[in-house]
């Protein structure tokens, strides 16, 4: 067979059903490989969208999704949709074509060096020399994706190589067994948490892996110690919300952060601190004990007291067997719970229009099950929801806090829709990020998903516009026009909605849940809350508070 076919049967091997991407000439081989083989080719209007519902596959699977391009412009399309994974940690392939190696009959036309571009971008990055090598060098880069910490590996393939005649044996997978934590990190982490006046679980990144959330939510209902946790570690827990703290979607003077303040002890659970710091370790502040499978880093923000490194879901087992109805102070910290969730759900059926991002939270709240599932792209929104959006299923919402790019909301949300087509999947972006990718309205058109996409409207980069006003700076320089977004929607087949009174928001997305297909709503957004919540009332907490 061709190197090509090889490369397809090896794929095929490791269970892969789609690969996302814009093919170029050096993918040929690869294309015709494809058509003859049982994996769909989902050609996406961008490379960088491919990336990103490859890394979202991965996030929801667990198992690396596959994107595809062609060599120089194509590959480094591909760039942000491997740092989005890399940093949040999201398993995905990469594969790249490139010129023949062994010949150079157009000279360097188009030609960069993609490895090199890739190699900090990604846990591997490696080009393929010889066709015989492919089943292990496939093999290996679907291991070195998921091991943790996950994350993307990138492949090139130059097109002589693919079109190479090759023979060699298919390595076949074997499950790999990680090894929990020793008895006696265990012994130290039990009797940090006995001894502690008032313990607090926080749930952090890793802690989204899919394997995970039986193991979480039986920790902390057999432990009844309340949580709280960072923003891509939101809803990984079910079953124990009457523990549920809030969510540190700032790093500090927040009301989640009267619990973290006051805390001696927080478990953390999964924290990586890629992720923006979800609270400002000083050398006053609480003990750590760092929970996780690799060993905590130490960042200035954080640092650890003990550490309980191993498979996180068992060695939790493990830790609640100590611990379970022997902690005395384990509730300590329950008494602030109303409140904080009382201050972050206020004003949240305010009849106000434009709409304050308090109403369109709780309208999508209101409009999605417990199930369904929420694809954020990066904005001032994205705080909004972190904050107030409560969630009952792991990963039922879906946000990037790790290199928190824009354009990253409306590929994930097909990603989600193509994996779970049954369930409600809403893609929630501002007009800024969704015209980054909104040429993918037309992919999802043509996969006939069902999704509806929510941009919310403000005609400017309404964070960075939230930022100069906080620093005292100019309001200038910000703001952009936008096209007639229900117009825009129906050129490319979807159904088109615009809300334009405070009340229509919730059945709007009702109606265009219920008839399916690919929709868009537009909504009006008055951030003047940014600076009432986000700012007033946080300077007014911290004056107010007991030395």
């Amino acid at each position: 067979m061709k190197a090509s076919d090889l490369l397809v049967r090896a794929l095929e091997n490791e269970g892969v059903e789609r690969s996302f991407g814009v093919p170029g000439e050096e993918n040929l081989d690869v294309v015709e490989s494809l058509r003859r083989s049982s994996i769909q080719l989902v050609v996406t209007r961008h490379e960088q969208a491919a990336a990103f519902m490859a890394a979202t596959h991965g996030r929801l699977t667990g198992k690396p999704g596959v994107a595809l391009s062609t060599l120089g412009p194509g590959a480094l399309n591909l760039a942000t949709g491997a740092a989005y994974a890399f940093l949040g940690a999201m398993p995905a392939i990469l594969i790249t074509g490139q010129k023949a190696v062994k010949t150079s009959r157009q000279a360097r036309f188009q030609i960069v060096d993609v490895i090199a571009a890739m190699r900090p971008l990604t846990k591997l990055s490696r080009s393929i020399v010889s066709a015989a090598s492919i089943p292990t060098i496939v093999r290996d880069a679907f291991r070195v994706a998921v091991e943790e910490r996950p994350g993307p590996v990138h492949l090139e393939l130059p097109e002589d190589v693919a079109g190479e005649q090759a023979d060699a044996p298919i390595v076949p997978p074997h499950p790999i067994d990680l090894p929990v934590a020793p008895p006696a990190a265990l012994d130290r982490a039990a009797a940090l948490i006995l001894a502690a006046e008032r313990p607090l679980v926080m749930m952090g990144a890793a802690t989204s892996r899919p394997r995970l959330a039986g193991a979480l939510s039986s920790f902390v209902s057999r432990t009844g110690l309340p949580f709280f946790n960072t923003q891509m570690g939101k809803g990984t827990v079910d079953r124990v919300s009457h523990l549920y703290m809030g969510t540190a979607a700032l790093s500090e003077r927040d009301y989640v952060h009267r619990a973290i303040d006051r805390a001696d002890l927080i478990v953390s659970i999964g924290h990586d601190t890629v992720e923006k710091p979800p609270f400002l370790m000083g050398p006053n502040g609480p003990r750590v004990i760092h929970v996780g499978y690799v060993p905590a880093t130490v960042e200035q923000v954080f640092s650890a007291q003990a550490e309980v490194v191993g498979d996180v879901g068992p060695s939790l087992d493990l830790l609640a067997d100590r611990i379970a109805g022997k902690i005395p102070n384990a509730t300590a910290l329950l008494p602030l719970r109303a409140e904080i969730l009382a201050r972050i759900g206020d004003r949240a059926s305010e009849d106000r229009f434009p709409l304050t991002p308090q109403r369109i939270v709780h309208d999508v709240r209101e409009v999605m099950p417990d199930d369904g599932i929420v694809a954020l792209d990066n904005g001032m929104y994205k705080i909004w929801f972190a904050r107030n959006y409560r969630t009952h299923v792991a990963n039922t919402l879906l946000l990037d806090n790790a290199l928190a790019t824009m354009g990253a909301g409306l590929p994930s949300a097909m990603m989600a829709a193509i994996l779970y087509p049954r369930r409600r999947v809403l893609a929630v972006c501002g007009d800024g990020g969704f015209m980054m990718n909104s040429q993918e309205m037309e992919t999802a058109v043509r996969l006939r998903l069902n999704l509806v996409v929510l941009v919310i409207q403000d005609d400017a980069y309404g964070m960075i516009r939230w930022k100069q006003a906080v620093d005292g700076f100019a309001d200038w320089g910000l703001g952009f026009g936008n096209p007639d977004f229900v117009r825009y929607a129906e050129s490319y087949g979807a159904k088109g909605w615009r809300v334009e009174s405070s009340g229509a928001l919730a059945p709007t997305l009702e109606r265009a849940f219920a008839q399916g297909g690919v929709h868009l709503v537009a909504v009006p957004i008055d951030y003047s809350e940014n600076m009432r919540v986000l700012v007033d009332e946080m300077r007014e907490r911290v004056d107010t508070s007991p030395s």
